[in-house]
């Protein structure tokens, strides 16, 4: 059974998440185009960060977005009415058990899902269950050992490695970007493929610099920094130093780099 969401639910953590989308829109979703009059499960859509960019970009499909959350759900409807998008529904569904036919969709969609499950596998089956054969499954998910950065701080790395262990911990996974292929491979989907997604950020992209590296990045080790003093994953003293050589990449002189990861497979 999955865990708590190791981020939380906060109003915090939702800003955090609508940062994420909107800065890294073209980088992750320059592609996330469907065929015309697709039928598209979003499964884990959250608070609707990443449904506002899909579905627009898909106007002529049909988006059915799950989520376990019913207040992730409720922050999702929300933001889709504010913004007129009127090709989406919204379900409170597991992906472990999901409430679909066999072989109702035409495609499946999944962003920042995968990290915080127990069991990958398991979901990629259960999905792979109502996916048409000859339908597509995306999938999109970072990976904190990615990271790297100028001015180098083996405090900044010790935070980052307090993220990765408290996530493991709540039976997720920080480091599942680079396991997208094997896990599509084995899961049985053919044709798989995945494609890197740089994002660099040094002071002439002044929008990352705020919109990942600052209100992305350095939040999410911020959101956790009490839970993962209070687990004993990392000294207080610890991450605070870590934290502050973190914003030190955000000055002039400074440089961020973080890969997420897109594959792709066919039914």
């Amino acid at each position: 059974m999955k865990k708590d969401y190791v981020h939380g639910y906060s109003d915090r953590e939702s800003i955090r998440l609508e940062d994420q989308a909107e800065c890294l829109s073209e980088i992750l979703h320059h592609d996330s185009n469907f065929p015309q009059k697709s039928l598209i499960l979003e499964a884990g859509c959250g608070v609707g960060a990443q449904t506002k960019i899909v579905a627009p970009k898909n106007p002529d499909s049909k988006l059915i977005s799950i989520d376990i959350s019913e207040d992730s759900l409720k922050k999702a409807k929300e933001t889709i009415v504010s913004q007129e998008i009127g090709n989406v529904e919204f379900q409170h569904g597991n992906i472990f058990d999901l409430q679909f036919p066999d072989e109702y969709f035409d495609h499946v969609f999944v962003c920042f899902v995968l990290e915080h499950l127990p069991d990958p596998l398991r979901a990629l089956s259960a999905l792979k269950r109502v996916l048409k054969s000859g339908g597509t499954i995306t999938l999109i998910e970072g990976d904190h050992g990615s990271t790297y950065f100028y001015p180098e701080s083996n405090f900044a790395q010790k935070a980052i490695n307090a993220l990765v262990k408290l996530q493991s911990g709540n039976g997720g996974n920080a480091l599942i970007g680079r396991q997208l292929y094997p896990l599509l491979v084995t899961a049985g989907f053919k044709n798989c493929t995945v494609s890197p997604r740089m994002v660099y950020v040094d002071s002439s992209r002044p929008a990352l610099v705020s919109g990942f590296t600052k209100n992305t990045f350095i939040a999410m080790i911020e959101g956790v920094r009490e839970k993962a003093v209070r687990d004993s994953v990392i000294d207080k003293e610890e991450i605070d130093k870590g934290i502050s050589d973190l914003y030190l990449t955000t000055q002039d002189d400074g440089v961020f780099c973080y890969t997420f990861f897109k594959g792709v497979g066919y039914k």
